[in-house]
């Protein structure tokens, strides 16, 4: 894959948008490539584009179907309709969680879904992917073991911009330059309290939370107790 044109990313940049790289805007970028090291190179590059883009919005979650790549987070994300040939993503669509991640209309290029899951499997071996166990059973009501395992294709993923450790050692500095040791917070407070507001981990997904603090408990810095509904953890 030969590098894009000087003009093939010619975007205007508007501050708080995402910006994509310029491969974003070569046709060949969207295409699997044959040659060995190519083709991971190529890996590389989509891999790093799915962190940062995801990092950008903080999204936790990407559900992978035959319909579209959508994040799960309720907040509002840019829409495949908002890249205009004039404009980079609007952030603030509130129509569709549908992201644009893999598609780019304003070349008409979009990454097939094998090939998603190809860079999705490329991060997984990075630790930066994980798919997510689903409930519900195959169609046909019997178990198969594996339904649910990543090489079935599961259709909900996290994707760890921040893997679990990370924001567990985040949690632990914070704990120890506010003097929280000791001291009993509801997972809500920790992700919504006043008390956590300007940090990073301030509204961080409920679950990936709870993967964090029990990296923290493994640690030996934690515990969590409590009903489902009203966890609470007590920092050491």
């Amino acid at each position: 894959m030969t590098s894009p044109t000087s003009d093939s990313s010619a975007t205007t940049a508007v501050p708080g948008q995402f910006q994509f790289p310029r491969e974003y805007f070569f046709p060949p970028f969207f295409t699997r490539q044959t040659n060995l090291t190519t083709h991971h190179a190529q890996l590389v590059k989509w891999s790093s584009l799915v962190l940062s883009y995801c990092a950008h919005h903080r999204i936790y979650k990407l559900s992978i179907s035959s319909s579209g790549i959508y994040s799960s987070n309720s907040s509002t994300l840019p829409q495949q309709s908002d890249l205009d040939p004039d404009s980079q993503p609007n952030p603030n669509s509130q129509n569709s969680n549908k992201l644009e991640l893999f598609h780019n209309p304003k070349i008409n290029r979009q990454l097939s879904l094998s090939d998603i899951r190809e860079v999705i499997d490329f991060l997984r071996k990075d630790n930066r992917a994980e798919y997510i166990y689903k409930s519900e059973q195959p169609p046909n009501g019997l178990v198969d073991s594996s339904y649910n395992h990543p090489a079935g294709g599961g259709d909900v993923v996290w994707i760890f911009w921040r893997t679990p450790e990370e924001w567990a050692s985040m949690i632990e500095k914070w704990v120890d330059e506010t003097g929280q040791k000791g001291s009993v917070l509801t997972l809500y407070e920790l992700t919504y309290g006043e008390a956590t507001r300007g940090t990073e981990f301030h509204g961080l997904d409920p679950e990936l939370l709870q993967k964090a603090l029990a990296t923290l408990v493994k640690r030996g810095k934690a515990q969590i107790f409590g009903q489902e509904d009203s966890k609470g953890v007590k920092f050491f």
